[in-house]
């Protein structure tokens, strides 16, 4: 999985008074948990950019006084008017140690269901997955190339040795229902082949 460097630097205090200093400096106050102990740090709000407005996700290289701690965003609090960032807690990442993450969806193919006018409900743009950091990864990849009308896409059909969903078996991702435009999936090539060829066959008459 990709990752994002995030430049802060540590706190000696973290009261209200220094937690607004530090917002009106345009600094987010943030945690990193998951050592021995919780880590307080700052930093400017515009290295978040890449790493909360964005529909990717990402692991992040936290740089604190000379050390990189590699983590993954665990919560964000936004201002409820203005949508700036409040605070930011991480998780520090462990290479023998799995961790749970939120992994976007990503559609491969068309669908001929879609092309006969069906409608296609994407219900689990993202997946839960539980997986060593190293083997995290930046999408899932979910192919719609089969589904007709009527079919669902399960995740029973999206395992993968590398990680482990966290949802029931039954979960559908994707699915493609019928629509007024809808019409009947087109039967296969080789069906349509043989019926012409029985069409096209002359009948045989018996001699007199």
């Amino acid at each position: 999985m990709k990752s994002i460097t995030i430049k802060g630097s540590q706190r000696e205090s973290v009261g209200k008074v220094s937690t607004k200093a530090l917002r009106n400096a345009e600094k987010v106050p943030c945690v990193l948990y998951g050592g021995d102990k919780p880590i307080h740090f700052s930093a400017e709000e515009k290295v978040f950019k890449n790493l909360v407005y964005t529909p990717n996700v990402y692991t992040a290289a936290i740089e604190l006084d000379g050390k990189t701690f590699a983590a993954i965003l665990q919560d964000i609090q936004f201002h409820p008017v203005t949508d700036k960032i409040l605070h930011v807690d991480f998780y520090q990442l462990f290479d023998d140690k799995e961790v749970t993450m939120s992994i976007p969806v990503k559609l491969v193919g068309t669908s001929p269901g879609v092309l006969n006018g069906g409608s296609l409900r994407f219900t689990n743009r993202k997946l839960k997955v539980k997986a060593l950091p190293a083997n995290l990864p930046d999408f899932i990849n979910a192919d719609i190339s089969k589904l007709r009308i009527g079919n669902k896409l399960y995740i029973t059909e999206l395992l993968n040795d590398d990680y482990t969903f966290m949802h029931p078996d039954n979960t559908v991702v994707v699915q493609v229902r019928t629509s007024r435009n809808a019409v009947e999936d087109d039967i296969d090539e080789e069906d349509d082949a043989s019926a012409g060829a029985e069409e096209e066959t002359p009948a045989t008459t018996a001699e007199e």
